[in-house]
């Protein structure tokens, strides 16, 4: 029991340390709204495309892909989808409100919370399931996002979505590109003829000065990504919607995890095609049991919904997931899955 408790204080108080130093520097100035700024695109743009991209290229074989623990992560993200909309429907009244408790629902920090704490639980191999899921969820989640924050406004403050620029930002999202250069890289690792059961070129051997920059800058990814994070907190008022706050949260931090880890272990346990791996849990626990993203407030400040209550969101998901994720961290732990 000790080690259980040892293994996940291990996994998530570091993350949770990292986030209260970002919040403190901030409150004490060391860290600026223009550090802020420009950590974010550094983040996004640099070292977490290079972070994603590192960890696919980890994987030895094609063989190590699981396409059944894609599609059914895929899946949940549309479940968790309708989920949301029938709590936006029949427990949520402003309109103004409903997109935001909708995208709340599906809609995690899997980039900057979920790929570290994937390899904090799972290592080098939960890390590269978990790039392989981003190629997945980040694409759909985007999609689901207009769509959410869309849907319930009314016609005079409907910004009418762009289908075209959607899938054009998509295609361009450094995320995506970083994913999709690993695997690309992997498929050509995997399919260049081979000498004394290797490759005949390999990119940490051949090309081992652009794999050692790669890796270095990767390596910057998570403890700046969480900095910054907690340099964004803001715990500003908000007691006229702690109601939507609450009922947010909760179906963030504890509802979606609770269902996605019990249907894989029960989908694992019944079915002879679907495996879940120790990996592959700490991955689904890194994509389910995270906040909502960051971003998810800017983009509902863009489409005219409520974004002080997405921002609110963003705090309380963050500061409790911390909280939900060492109890589930425990509980795959002492189950013998992770």
């Amino acid at each position: 029991m000790i080690e259980v408790f040892v293994f996940a204080c291990n996994a998530v108080f570091p993350l949770l340390i990292l986030i209260v130093t970002g919040y403190c520097l901030r409150r004490i100035g060391l860290i600026t709204e223009e550090f802020l700024r420009i950590g974010n695109k550094l983040v996004f743009y640099v070292s977490l495309p290079l972070y994603l991209f590192y960890n696919i290229y980890q994987i030895e074989n094609l063989k190590d892909i699981q396409v059944d623990v894609l599609l059914y992560a895929g899946a949940m993200v549309f479940l968790f989808f309708g989920i949301g909309l029938l709590v936006a429907r029949f427990w949520i009244s402003d309109p103004l409100q409903k997109g935001v408790i909708l995208q709340c629902t599906f809609r995690s920090n899997f980039a900057i919370i979920g790929i570290p704490l994937s390899g904090a639980l799972g290592g080098s191999e939960g890390v590269a399931v978990a790039a392989l899921l981003s190629a997945v969820t980040i694409p759909v989640y985007n999609v689901l996002a207009v769509i959410s924050l869309s849907v319930y406004l009314p016609s005079e403050g409907k910004k009418k979505a762009d289908f075209s620029q959607i899938f054009k930002k998509i295609a361009k999202n450094p995320l995506i590109i970083g994913v999709l250069s690993g695997v690309l890289c992997l498929l050509i690792r995997n399919i260049l003829p081979q000498s004394n059961g290797e490759p005949v070129f390999m990119l940490r051997k051949q090309g081992s000065v652009l794999y050692r920059a790669i890796e270095e800058i990767s390596h910057i990814a998570s403890p700046l990504a969480l900095l910054v994070l907690g340099g964004q907190f803001s715990f500003q008022s908000a007691k006229e919607k702690r109601r939507e706050i609450w009922i947010g949260t909760v179906l963030r931090v504890l509802i979606i995890p609770a269902i996605a880890l019990g249907g894989a272990w029960l989908l694992s346990s019944i079915s002879d095609t679907f495996h879940a791996t120790p990996a592959v849990y700490t991955a689904y626990t890194a994509l389910y049991g995270t906040p909502v993203a960051v971003s998810s407030a800017i983009m509902a400040k863009e489409m005219h919904n409520d974004a002080e209550l997405a921002g609110q969101l963003v705090v309380w998901t963050s500061l409790l997931s911390l909280v939900t994720l060492f109890v589930f961290t425990v509980v795959l732990r002492f189950a013998g899955l992770i």
